[in-house]
Parts: structure tokens; C-alpha cells; sequence
């Protein structure tokens, strides 16, 4: 099997995290027709700024549509956030994910992106340079371009949109809610439907532990369930509040 990438698509969207170097973000979109660059930009990080506006200015001479993320370099949730989002924008087109730059965090948040999206047309790349000699310490680390490995993809399974939609109420009410209250909530969004006109609310409770509770509880450990009193109360555990960091 031939690992170097061809392609064909819709629009060709390339995102890539701007580190210090600019031939392998620029290249590789030059080299695979890109109609649009996505950059991640670390905003704290001034010495990025000429690297983003050298790889600006180039993409723009070959008429590449270039738009900006800010993210934090360092805050894994943070990146994997603001992939899933453009992921989320762009999921018509054919995306091409460059995990050959910036911060190892961020080729981790790339990769992982491409795993939880394996229903879009999604492509990981990386491009490995002519050459690592920079020429003075304020150059980019690497020069030209060899090739574009494809890598591989194994899917990441997520919860579905009911549970992801259900654990934003939890999170919408400080991390804790009581199952009563998550029973109106849950129904006036539309998330469970109670058919039964008798005993309305033993079964809508009912559908809430089977449907909603449980999975979160159980499969994905996102939830505990806590008697508080009277009231049997729903919290996010430490693993939930991660996951609400980035899924939703």
C-alpha cells in the first residue's frame, strides 16, 4: 500500500498548529491544493507571531484562505476543543490534519481529534522535512519539504448526542443536579419521550435511569448518583468534568 497521500475532495482544509516552522505547514498546502488553512495560534506566545504572519503572507500569495484559532499550546482540552469545533464547521469538506507541528500536546490533540471524527472525511498527515539545520536561532527548525505519510486512523468511540446533550445540563447546573430536576429538564429538551398517560412519573424516571443515567453512570463513568436527603442527587465525576472540557 503506497503511504504517500493523493487526493480528491470537495474543499481541501488543512489545519495545523503553528510552532517555529513554516515550510511544513506551508508546503504540504501547496503541495496537496489547499482551498483553506486553519491555524492553531498560541497567542501567548509572541515569537509564534512572525512565524504565523510568514506562513499568512505565503498561503495568501497562492491565493490559500487563511483563518486563525487561538488556543493555549499547553492546555490539552483546550486544543482538542477548538479542533472538534473546526472539525464540526468544515465536516463538508475533505480535512487534512497536519500532526508533524507544533507542540507534542497538540500532535496528540490532532491525532485524537481524527479518531473521535472517523465519520467525516478526515486525513493525518505528516510531513517530514528535506532537513532539521536551522541556520540561526531565530530561524524555523526544519526546511522543505520531503514527502506527506498518511497515517492511520482507529476510531475513538464517544458518547452519542443524547448523553453529550444530557451531561451539558449537569454541567449547565454546577456539576450537580437531582434526579427530579434532571427528569424536567431532560424531557422539555426532548431528550427522553414518556408515552405511558399512567404512572407518568415512575416511567419517566424509569426511561431517565435506562436511557441517560446508567450509560453515563456505568459505561462511561461520567456520573455518580448520590442520596442527599430526600433528593437522590446526579454529579460529575472528576473523568465527567474532563470530558466536558472538550465534548461539549
Amino acid at each position: 500500500m503506497n503511504n504517500v497521500i493523493s487526493h480528491e475532495s470537495d474543499l481541501r482544509v488543512h489545519i495545523a498548529s503553528v510552532g517555529f516552522e513554516v515550510d511544513r505547514i506551508v508546503l504540504p498546502a501547496l503541495e496537496m491544493k489547499a482551498d483553506r488553512v486553519w491555524l492553531l495560534v498560541n497567542e501567548s506566545e509572541s515569537k509564534e507571531k512572525g512565524y504565523v504572519k510568514n506562513i499568512k503572507e505565503k498561503l495568501k500569495a497562492k491565493k490559500i484562505e487563511v483563518k486563525e484559532r487561538p488556543i493555549e499550546r499547553l492546555d490539552f482540552y483546550s486544543i482538542l476543543k477548538n479542533l472538534n469545533l473546526i472539525i464540526k464547521e468544515e465536516e463538508r469538506n475533505h480535512l487534512f490534519i497536519n500532526v508533524s507541528t507544533g507542540s507534542k500536546i497538540q500532535a496528540i490533540a490532532c491525532m485524537m481529534a481524527c479518531m473521535m471524527h472517523t465519520q467525516f472525511r478526515i486525513t493525518p498527515y505528516y510531513a517530514v522535512p528535506e532537513r532539521y539545520e536551522p541556520e540561526n536561532p531565530d530561524d524555523q527548525v526544519s526546511y522543505g519539504l520531503k514527502q506527506c505519510l498518511r497515517l492511520p486512523i482507529f476510531e475513538i468511540h464517544t458518547p452519542k448526542k443524547t448523553l453529550l446533550d444530557s451531561l451539558a445540563i449537569i454541567k449547565e447546573e454546577g456539576g450537580k443536579v437531582t434526579k427530579k430536576k434532571m427528569a424536567d429538564l431532560v424531557e422539555k429538551k426532548n431528550l427522553i419521550t414518556v408515552q405511558s398517560k399512567k404512572n407518568i412519573d415512575v416511567a419517566r424516571y424509569s426511561i431517565l435511569d435506562k436511557n441517560i443515567i446508567q450509560p453515563l453512570q456505568k459505561e462511561w463513568k461520567f456520573i455518580t448518583v448520590e442520596q442527599v436527603g430526600r433528593n437522590r442527587v446526579i454529579k460529575l465525576t472528576e473523568k465527567g468534568i474532563e470530558a466536558t472540557e472538550f465534548l461539549i
